[in-house]
């Protein structure tokens, strides 16, 4: 049974993320740009499924080594910039800068939540 998660509009959030982010999608952004491994990590499911870099990652410990090497590699930070439901997804648009070529970029980040926790995310 999927969680219920408020309907938004597509809609600009920046400076208001925290306000209208669902509060485990908040923690999500709020811990990776802490680069805190852990509280990333236990925002999902322990049946997760992370779809990143033509990568599918199954469970928590691949999640927890694509976690950690994504912030070694990239040392990212995140600033949402829209918030849209589409179907069964909540999609958060997000800036993501970091030590990558072409640095910032948009990238469309695609949640599945259930019993608030991430049972999926697709980075786009």
């Amino acid at each position: 049974m999927e969680c219920a998660i408020e309907l938004l509009p597509k809609r600009k959030i920046g400076a208001g993320v925290n306000r209208d982010l669902p509060l485990i999608i908040r923690k999500y952004v709020e811990a990776s740009n802490r680069h805190d491994v852990q509280a990333i990590l236990s925002c999902f499911s322990n049946d997760a499924v992370v779809h990143d870099e033509r990568e599918a990652l199954h469970g928590k410990k691949a999640i927890e080594g694509w976690i950690a090497k994504t912030i070694e590699k990239y040392k990212f930070r995140f600033k949402p910039l829209n918030l849209r439901d589409q179907e069964s997804q909540v999609v958060v648009t997000i800036q993501v800068s970091g030590t990558f070529p072409g640095s910032p970029v948009t990238l469309d980040y695609k949640f599945k939540v259930d019993n608030d926790k991430i049972d999926s995310l697709a980075v786009d």
